[in-house]
C-alpha cells in the first residue's frame, strides 16, 4: 500500500530507514523504501547503503545533483504501491504508528501532512537563527492551526499523497535552487480542488544549521520566490513587498535596508538574533531580487 520515499543529499539517515522498515514490517500491508541519493559523498553512501540490506528497500543513486524537485519525481515514478509518503532525510521518526497514522488517514483524504516539530534545545552552539525560527513556527504548527489553511501550509517534509494525484501534478522540477517546490505544490493543489488535510503525525526535524549557512538558504530561497511570483497567488512576504509598492514605501525602505543591511546581518549571524530583524531582512533582501538589482 505504501512507498515510503526518501530523497537525500548529502546526510546520513540509515536510522530514518531502519526505522521505517521497523515499522513496515509490523504494518502488516505492503510497502516499500526508495531512497534517493541525490549527488551524496562516499561516505554518506556507505552509511546509507543499509537500505541495500533490508527487505522492502532499496536505493537509487544519482551521482551528480539533480535537484530537490525532480530527485522526488523520480522517486514517485519508480514507486510501485498506490500511496506515496515522502519524508526528508533529517527526519526523526519518534512515533511508534507514524506509518498506521498515514495508512489510516489515506483513506481519509488523497493528501495527507502530517507536520514537524523541534527538539527543546539547540543541538549546538551557532545555530541560534535556524533554531529560533522554527521554534517560533512551531507554536503555529499543531494541526488545527494547520487545518485552517491547509493548502498554504503544505509542507514536503513529511506528507503523504495518493500516487494518481501526485502524478496529475508532480513538482515543478524547473526549480533547480532551493526553496518553495512546496508553495508551488500546496497552490496546485487548492486550484485543482484537491483537499488536503493536517494530521497530528509530526517528525522531529534534525536537520538544524549554523546561522551563516542557513542564512545562505533562505537568501536562495528568497531568489527562487523571485522567480517563481508570477506562478503562485502570493505568500506573506509577497504581500508585505505589495503592500510597501501600494504605500509608496518601497523606495524609503529599501533606502533604510540598503544602509542597514550589514548591521542586520552581523546580528543574524551573531549568537542572539532578532527574529523581527530577520522578518525586515527577508523582505528587504526579496525586493531587492525580484527588482532585478542584485
Amino acid at each position: 500500500m505504501l512507498s515510503i520515499l526518501i530523497p537525500v543529499k548529502d546526510y546520513d539517515c540509515h536510522l530514518l530507514i531502519e526505522e521505517l522498515q521497523r515499522q513496515g514490517e509490523q504494518l502488516g500491508l505492503p510497502y516499500e523504501i526508495l531512497v534517493g541519493e541525490d549527488g551524496t559523498a562516499t561516505n554518506n553512501l556507505v552509511l546509507n547503503a543499509i537500505a541495500d540490506s533490508l527487505p522492502h528497500c532499496r536505493r537509487i543513486t544519482k551521482e551528480q545533483n539533480i535537484g530537490r524537485a525532480r530527485m522526488r519525481n523520480l522517486l514517485a515514478e519508480e514507486a510501485a504501491q498506490p500511496c506515496l509518503v515522502f519524508i526528508d532525510s533529517d527526519a526523526v521518526v519518534e512515533k511508534n504508528d507514524f506509518l498506521a497514522c498515514y495508512a489510516a488517514a489515506l483513506n481519509e483524504c488523497d493528501v495527507v501532512c502530517g507536520g514537524l516539530y523541534h527538539a527543546e534545545e539547540p543541538p549546538y552552539e551557532g545555530c541560534s537563527l535556524r533554531f529560533g525560527y522554527e521554534k517560533e513556527a512551531d507554536k503555529r504548527r499543531d494541526a488545527a492551526t494547520r487545518n485552517k489553511a491547509p493548502h498554504a501550509r503544505f509542507s514536503t517534509f513529511n506528507f503523504a499523497i495518493k500516487k494518481e494525484i501526485f502524478n496529475a501534478i508532480g513538482f515543478d522540477d524547473s526549480i533547480t535552487r532551493y526553496g518553495h517546490e512546496d508553495t508551488l505544490f500546496g497552490k496546485e493543489l487548492e486550484r485543482r480542488g484537491i483537499a488536503v488535510m493536517h494530521i497530528e503525525n509530526r517528525l522531529l526535524h534534525s536537520g538544524i544549521e549554523d546561522n551563516a549557512t542557513y542564512l545562505s538558504k533562505v537568501e536562495l530561497s528568497l531568489a527562487t520566490l523571485a522567480e517563481i511570483k508570477g506562478k503562485i497567488c502570493s505568500t506573506p512576504l509577497i504581500a508585505a513587498a505589495e503592500r510597501l509598492d501600494r504605500l509608496h514605501l518601497t523606495p524609503l525602505f529599501m533606502l533604510g535596508w540598503r544602509c542597514c543591511r550589514k548591521i542586520l546581518k552581523k546580528n543574524l549571524l551573531g549568537k542572539t538574533p532578532s527574529l523581527t530583524l530577520f522578518n525586515i531582512y527577508k523582505l528587504g533582501f526579496y525586493i531587492e531580487v525580484a527588482k532585478g538589482k542584485r
